[in-house]
């Protein structure tokens, strides 16, 4: 005679992986409905999606990315393919702040994929195409004619770029006008008295520094004096080798009076140059850095400064790409963050222009 006891007790303190099924039954629609609201098929209601929804992240459902990829093809995954970068202070954080946010509420995930400066920057995207392990992908830093791109083109998988490229006209991006922004604050250390100018500017072969270059040519064509590109170091360089590389420069040459940083990094490194290795000479020369965060501006209140967006970058970033996956009959999405001259339009002004092919 066989007791309770002796019969085999089902294993506990592990918990069923919630399925379709279990939504269906929690919400009285059926699964095939509850399967394509959380596709978001078009033909079915908001209020539908939004109750399946609300109980598929009650109950912690998770869907099975193999069978959805088997199922449609996709596997609802965005990558961002991002350099790998030797200091903490970056762009980075914001970025993926802006994606998330905007795909917080569809059925997309974001996977952040990096590559290592130095290796071959194809090598990961043509993982992700070969695999199928996106739908979209997203590039930062890219060159005039990146190869990244021409790959993606020539493959016609969904992609935008966090910056332009030669051929910006074909596909998604979103930029900040980097020529303006140099430009401006040429013009700006000029109106400080400020003319012999020493530039910590980013990687030109980089297209971004290639325009921030091109400004600075601008904006002394426009005002006079002079401006001395740092060759050594780039503004993406650690905070500590730019300041070593201003503070020799300093030493060098008694007569810059104005520094112009292309990066956050390079903002902060130029304070720190001028403040502690040249505490004498800081009443007389003048920073202008361009913030993506305010950090700077807390150690020295007078340095000259024009925000970047990047969490906005981000936010339209993410819509591009939606676009480009859903409906890529549609013009691809661009923008343009302009800087405005606080002459014109107060301290850090900016303006957004869409470009023609925007939808």
């Amino acid at each position: 005679m066989s007791h309770p006891e002796d019969k085999p007790q089902k294993p506990s303190g592990r918990r069923e992986q919630p399925t379709l099924k279990t939504i269906a039954s929690l919400s009285g629609f059926a699964v095939p409905t509850v399967s394509r609201a959380l596709s978001d098929a078009p033909d079915i209601g908001k209020e539908t999606k939004k109750k399946v929804r609300r109980i598929a992240a009650e109950i912690g459902y998770v869907p099975n990315r193999a069978g959805l990829r088997l199922r449609t093809g996709r596997t609802n995954v965005i990558s961002l393919i991002i350099p790998t970068e030797r200091d903490g202070m970056n762009h980075t954080a914001q970025l993926i702040s802006g994606l998330t946010s905007e795909l917080r509420h569809t059925r997309y995930h974001l996977n952040v994929t990096p590559w290592f400066v130095g290796e071959d920057s194809l090598q990961p995207v043509r993982y992700i195409v070969e695999t199928g392990s996106a739908d979209a992908v997203i590039l930062n830093a890219t060159s005039a004619h990146d190869p990244r791109v021409a790959y993606l083109m020539e493959h016609d998988f969904p992609f935008a770029t966090h910056g332009r490229t030669s051929w910006a006209e074909k596909h998604a991006y979103f930029d900040f006008d980097n020529a303006a922004f140099a430009r401006i604050g040429v013009k700006r250390l000029a109106a400080r008295g400020r003319r012999n100018i020493h530039a910590v500017l980013p990687p030109l072969d980089q297209l971004y520094g290639q325009f921030m270059a091109e400004g600075i040519r601008q904006g002394i064509s426009e005002i006079g004096g002079s401006v001395r590109v740092c060759e050594t170091v780039n503004s993406d360089s650690l905070g500590t080798e730019i300041r070593e590389q201003i503070v020799n420069a300093l030493a060098r040459d008694s007569s810059i009076d104005g520094i112009l940083c292309g990066s956050s990094i390079a903002s902060m490194a130029a304070v720190d140059a001028v403040e502690s290795a040249f505490p004498w000479r800081s009443s007389t020369i003048d920073i202008f850095g361009k913030q993506s965060t305010p950090f700077a501006r807390l150690f020295r209140k007078e340095l000259l400064s024009m925000p970047e967006n990047v969490q906005w970058a981000g936010q339209f970033l993410a819509r591009a790409v939606l676009q480009a996956i859903n409906e890529p009959e549609l013009p691809p999405l661009q923008e343009l963050e302009v800087p405005v001259d606080v002459a014109d339009e107060g301290e850090g002004g900016q303006r957004a222009e869409n470009c023609p092919e925007s939808g």
